[in-house]
Parts: structure tokens; sequence; C-alpha cells
């Protein structure tokens, strides 16, 4: 039940990534934790494991749920922007892109702009911010009407705040993982949102919020379950100072699944990533980390 999850232990943490003995050297020392990942810990009052019961899912559990993975005719992630991306509030669609190809190492497309259509998308003025919002449940369908047949998943990404249902006051997203879509929102991670002040670094902040966003509802497409054993991309989170603590890497036991699912080879992709985050300004930190990791996985 809720409010009763205890930290696990390392030996909990290093069970959850299963049995490594015979991978190859390089994925052995890429699934092994090392010094570079912090097992998650005891949850705040308010944060998402003091409210959400959640049981964990090892390495082992993602195997046998029974993974669909991209294969050669189902092999692109699609971006489908919904309504507009103002320049100066909104992350840039094509930093998206550029970081969603590197972190899943698939070919990513953006769709073009789906405008608001009540017509065709339901939608509500929120009672307690006097702000529009679109219901999740009318964009799903909407999407996975026109998945593209080349799609291994297709996520809609938006400006406007969302509802799941007319008794919820709001949702920062959704998915229907076995449609393979789904929608999630930017809207609250902008502090205009709340009609405070914007610092001078908002669009850097709005890009990294957004791509740890990115990371953590794509990693759902692929069948990946929050994280309870390490400070994870993958960490449910019930707040924004929740969000914006969680790193924005998988730890090993994701990292395993996700290249279960995928298949990449891993250190071209934390090169691929490591030549993102030099590219854009806001990710100093996260070049860093990738440089020892990648110093401590060749064999």
């Amino acid at each position: 039940m809720a409010g009763t999850f205890r930290p696990p232990t390392l030996k909990d943490a290093l069970r959850a990534i299963g049995d490594t003995s015979t991978l190859p050297a390089t994925l052995k020392r890429a699934f092994s934790p090392g010094d570079d990942f912090e097992l998650i810990s005891t949850p705040r009052p308010g944060d998402w494991l003091a409210e959400h019961f959640e049981p964990g899912q090892s390495y082992e559990d993602f195997v046998r749920s029974g993974v669909v993975k991209p294969d050669r005719y189902r092999n692109r992630i699609y971006l489908q922007p919904l309504g507009d991306f103002a320049e100066a509030t909104s992350p840039y669609l094509a930093k998206l892109k550029a970081f969603t190809s590197s972190y899943f190492m698939m070919d990513t497309k953006i769709l073009p702009h789906l405008p608001l259509n009540n017509s065709i998308l339901t939608s509500r003025i929120n009672p307690y911010t006097g702000k529009r919002q679109v219901l999740t449940l009318d964009v799903l369908s909407l999407l996975a009407k026109n998945k593209p047949g080349d799609a291994s998943c297709v996520l809609a990404i938006t400006m406007e705040d969302l509802y799941p249902d007319p008794s919820w006051n709001f949702v920062f997203g959704q998915a229907s993982p076995g449609e393979k879509v789904g929608i999630f929102s930017f809207a609250r991670y902008d502090p205009g949102f709340y009609s405070a002040k914007r610092p001078s670094g908002q669009p850097a902040i709005m890009l990294k919020r957004s791509c740890k966003v990115l990371a953590h509802e794509t990693g759902h497409m692929f069948s990946l379950a929050h994280c309870i054993y390490f400070k994870c991309v993958m960490n449910g989170s019930n707040h924004l100072r929740e969000s914006d603590a969680r790193p924005i890497f998988l730890c090993p036991v994701c990292l395993r699944k996700l290249h279960f699912a995928i298949g990449f080879d891993v250190v071209n992709r934390y090169e691929k990533l490591l030549n993102f985050f030099r590219k854009t300004d806001c990710f100093e930190d996260e070049a860093q980390w990738v440089e020892r990791r990648l110093k401590s996985i060749p064999a």
C-alpha cells in the first residue's frame, strides 16, 4: 500500500539488474552501477512513492512480460506536436528530435503540427487555473487511428494543459501502451503557466525538463515501468521538484531493459548522447557524467 515504501538495498538493486555473468565484458560494465548511480532514497511526503504503490520491475520481470520490440517494419519514433509551440516559451522541436534519436538509438521524425480543433478534440476551461485543457483520451484515439505504418510508437507533445477525465484536475500525460501511443504536456514546466516570472534561462530550463519527460514517457512505450531501485529517469514523480531532481539517465536496471527491447550498441549510445549534450547549452553536468561513464565501460 502507499506510504510503506522501503528503499532498496544494493543487494535488491543488483538482483533487479539480473545475472550478467554470461554477457560480454562491455555489457557487464554497462550494467554495473559502480559509483555512477545512487540508490533511491526514502520519499518525502507528497512524493510519488509516498502516495503510490510500486511493486518494482526487475529485468527478469521485464523479459517475462512479453516485450513487443521494434522490427524491420515498425522501427521509427514519431513526435506529434499538438497546438502551438511558441519559440520563446517552448522547447525546440529539432532538439527534442535529436535527443530522442540519440537516447533511443532509433530514427525519429516530427509529424506536421496538429491544430487544436474542438470538433475533434474535447477541451474545457480548468476552474482553478482558468486555462484551456485538452482531453487525453481523444488525443490517444486520434493518434492510434492515424499512426504511420512504420511507427514503433507515436508521442504527442503539447504546450496545452491536459486532463484524463472530468473528475480530474489535470494530468501531465497519459499513454496507451498497447496501441504504442502517448500524449504528454510541457505546459506546467513553464513558470508562466502559474503567472510567475520566467527566468533568463527559460529556454534551457524548458528544454532540459522536456527532454526528461520525453525520455521517461518514451521509456513507457518500450514497456519500462517506473523504477524503484536507483535514482533514474524512470522514477515516478508527483510534482515539479521531484521531476527536476531525477536524473536524465537510465539506471543499470532500466538500461538493460531498453537494451533488450531495442538492441543498440551501449557505448555508441553514450557517445551519441555525449555529442548531443556537448552541442546543447544547459547539459554540461550531463556531458561530464557521460564522459566518466564511457571511461568505465569499455573492456
